[in-house]
């Protein structure tokens, strides 16, 4: 279930938020460029990243005028506008303070917010975000005006493009899975139109808060990763030092994203931050695709062969699997016998592993049977648990010989990738709740 959307009025226009979590602390998401409330629940980072935020505090999160279910006027607004927007949905919910939290843009419009309304300000906290995003002879870190003009220009002729995706538009970086760099195209032509976002990326380009950023009295903790290609690290680390008393905190990475394996903890920093308590155990978990494999009707082809052939037949079987994820950059996690647990961090990945793997070790006179599945795992040691390893297992234990079965979920989040699926029907997966609907993988 959907959080419901309620709206607030500002001025004349209606701002769409959702209030997720019933914690003892408030706060306010501020977006950057575009958002889109109710497609963040369909992108599975983006949407573990927001329920465990919830489990801390009430998070507030809202799409700003222009963008995603706000009104869309056709004049767009200026960043006091944008930034007014925050105020008007804290008044409709009834908040009189909150903890502020600017993500990219946002926090051009968090720190301004922070700045005008200090009374209503418990903290500050910003990812990703620059002072100014146009480098200039005083502050040498940004795009350059040529480059600002090509990246608009190119938002007018091609939205959204690969070059804007992976780069300084939303800087998911040149080695995300195509798959997900798809689910995020769509995601952002739902947030905005193109003549939105050129107008937003045009006054953006003349955004400079270092004049306000010394008058800020909350509370601030300034949050950027090594490699973003959007905000520059070092430019990140000089607007947390324009803040009296800001905090400075960054991490690896060459996206422009929070929501990063390592999104535990970011978000256990965070907590911490608001909350002045760090969670127990906070970085024990990520968000991966297992892969499940085993040799079909291994039992009887191992009477069949006798132990010296059947153990020279595994070992050619264990080259085969090892070269493949070395291929598709899988991690191994577990071997037992015939059976093989790998994991990765793209589902596109895991799905063309597997079908590589079945049709190579054809050559050998076997055939296997694949399970891949998305969720949530547990870290221990170097292995893995959860339910998601528990779903693969029972799924590649469905699957026929030959055949990669993958989860409702994989089929969804590799849309676009190429790989094509047939319907396996619905099926109960032995101590799985629920039904799960299983489909097909073909090349």
């Amino acid at each position: 279930m959907l959080p419901k959307t309620k709206y607030a009025r500002s001025d004349d226009v209606r701002i769409a938020y959702q209030v997720t979590g019933d914690g003892p602390f408030d706060v306010v998401w501020a977006p950057g460029t575009m958002s889109h409330l109710d497609m963040d629940w369909e992108i599975p980072r983006r949407a573990l990243f927001f329920e465990r935020f919830s489990k801390f505090c009430r998070l507030i999160r809202f799409d700003k005028r222009g963008t995603g279910l706000s009104d869309r006027p056709v004049k767009m607004a200026t960043l006091e506008e944008r930034t007014d927007d925050i105020r008007a949905v804290m008044d409709d919910i009834g908040i009189e303070r909150a903890n502020i939290f600017g993500v990219s843009e946002g926090g051009s419009m968090a720190c301004l917010f922070a700045a005008t309304y200090p009374q209503r300000v418990i903290s500050l906290l910003v990812w990703g975000a620059q002072a100014r995003w146009i480098a200039s002879p005083d502050h040498p870190w940004g795009q350059t005006q040529e480059e600002h003009d090509q990246m608009v220009a190119m938002i007018d002729d091609d939205w959204p493009s690969f070059a804007y995706i992976t780069g300084p538009g939303a800087g998911v970086g040149k080695d995300a899975d195509p798959a997900f760099i798809e689910s995020l195209s769509r995601y952002m032509r739902a947030a905005a139109n193109p003549s939105a976002v050129y107008a937003y990326e045009q006054m953006n380009g003349q955004i400079d808060t270092r004049p306000i950023l010394p008058s800020i009295q909350a509370p601030t903790l300034v949050m950027n990763r090594t490699g973003d290609p959007c905000a520059n690290v070092e430019a990140a680390r000089d607007m947390a030092s324009r803040i009296p008393g800001a905090k400075f905190k960054e991490y690896p990475g060459n996206s422009h994203s929070p929501m990063l394996d390592d999104m535990e903890t970011v978000l256990s920093d965070i907590q911490e931050f608001i909350t002045g308590e760090r969670p127990i155990d906070s970085s024990d978990r990520i968000l991966a695709t297992v892969l499940f494999l085993d040799i079909a009707s291994s039992t009887e082809r191992a009477a069949e062969l006798g132990d010296t052939a059947w153990r020279n037949l595994l070992n050619s079987y264990y080259a085969i699997v090892r070269k493949e994820l070395a291929r598709f950059r899988g991690k191994e996690i577990n071997t037992t016998g015939d059976s093989f647990l790998a994991t990765f961090d793209g589902p596109a990945r895991a799905v063309h592993c597997a079908l590589a793997i079945a049709l190579a070790v054809k050559q050998l006179g076997i055939e296997v049977r694949a399970g891949v599945h998305t969720g949530e795992c547990e870290l221990m040691g170097d292995n893995v648990g959860g339910i998601a390893v528990h779903t693969g297992a029972r799924i590649m234990a469905s699957a026929q010989p030959g055949s990669v079965l993958v989860s409702g979920t994989v089929k969804d989040l590799v849309s676009g990738s190429g790989i094509n699926f047939q319907d396996y029907g619905v099926h109960q997966l032995k101590g799985i709740p629920g039904e799960w609907r299983l489909f097909s993988a073909r090349s």
